[in-house]
Order: structure tokens, then C-alpha cells, then sequence
């Protein structure tokens, strides 16, 4: 059966570094099978490959990398997370979720609350636990301030590893 598409917006690489080392820590290490990442769309048909591949090089094009901050803590229930503020990338997924309107599966027409992923599927004591140790270790992103997305991902869902099928930067000088 055809596995669907997944995009994905790449974090800058010192966030990233951070966000996986907390990931390595504290995430099940044999649920652990993907990179600390920012999803924004979790299921594009594979009917729609040629379709996000013509598409997804010309809206990154035309715009500046987004910008995004550290805004805390995320409870996922039984996960942990950390919570983004960034407005212009949820701006910009509207216009990609409009383009692809008729398409998208039902947790993808949801507007979603970014975030970065760094502990699931564990009890919800363990959750809780990390949670309230991390307001510290996030402080200084979140004192830091703003940074941009370079990029987004597109990577085909592989039951649990993704493969990368492309990387689309912003290239572009106009705002969100």
C-alpha cells in the first residue's frame, strides 16, 4: 500500500541540536526513529507527489524564511513538547493548505499548535515529570528570541523512519 507524504519545516541547526539532544534523553529509544522536526502536515496522498513537487519550490520561492520562537512547555498528554510561536509559518501553511483544499485528511484541516516533539508515548507521570524540570532549560531560547526556518521537508512515511524526498528553501525577500 502507497505510504503518504509528510511535511515537515526545518529548524535552524542549533535549535535542532538542542531539541534532539532533549529528544535522545527523554524519548523512548526504540520509538525514537525520526529527527526533532516541526510538522505541518501529516498525510499528503502519494497521488499527490508530482503535484507538491511542482508546487511546494514555487510558494517557498517567493518568500523570506519564517520566523518563530521558543514559547515554553507543551503538554501532549503522554508527551512532552516544545511549544513554538510562529505565525508567518502558520500563515504560510494556510496558503499551501488552500492550495491543496479537497485533499487534505482530516488532521491535516486542523490548524495545528507548532511544536517540537522530544518525549511520547510513555505514562503520563513520566510526561509530567519532564515537564516540570524544563522551564529552566527553555529559558534561554525563549530569552533569545526569534529565529528562521530555512526550509521545509517533504519525506515519505515509512511506518516508523521517514525518508527525505526533497528540501525546499526560502529563498524569497517578502514577508509572511
Amino acid at each position: 500500500m502507497p505510504q503518504p507524504f509528510i511535511l515537515t519545516a526545518v529548524l535552524p541547526p542549533d535549535l535542532a541540536g538542542f531539541a534532539e539532544g532533549l529528544r535522545r534523553a527523554h524519548y523512548p529509544p526504540e520509538k525514537n526513529h525520526l529527527h526533532a522536526h516541526v510538522t505541518l502536515f501529516h498525510a499528503f496522498a502519494p497521488s499527490l507527489m508530482e503535484e507538491l513537487a511542482r508546487y511546494l519550490p514555487r510558494v517557498v520561492a517567493g518568500f523570506a524564511p519564517p520566523q518563530g520562537a521558543v514559547k515554553g512547555v507543551m503538554d501532549l498528554g503522554k508527551g512532552t513538547a516544545i511549544a513554538l510561536h510562529a505565525p508567518q509559518l502558520l500563515s504560510l501553511r494556510a496558503i499551501i493548505a488552500e492550495h491543496f483544499h479537497g485533499s487534505l485528511t482530516s488532521q491535516d484541516l486542523h490548524e495545528p499548535r507548532p511544536h517540537i516533539t522530544i518525549q511520547n508515548k510513555v505514562t503520563k507521570q513520566e510526561a509530567r515529570a519532564l515537564q516540570a524540570s524544563l522551564p529552566g532549560v527553555l529559558a534561554p531560547w525563549i530569552a533569545k528570541g526569534p529565529f528562521s526556518f530555512p526550509a521545509l521537508d517533504l519525506h515519505l512515511y515509512q511506518g516508523g523512519p521517514w525518508q527525505k524526498v526533497r528540501s525546499f528553501a526560502f529563498r524569497g525577500r517578502e514577508k509572511l
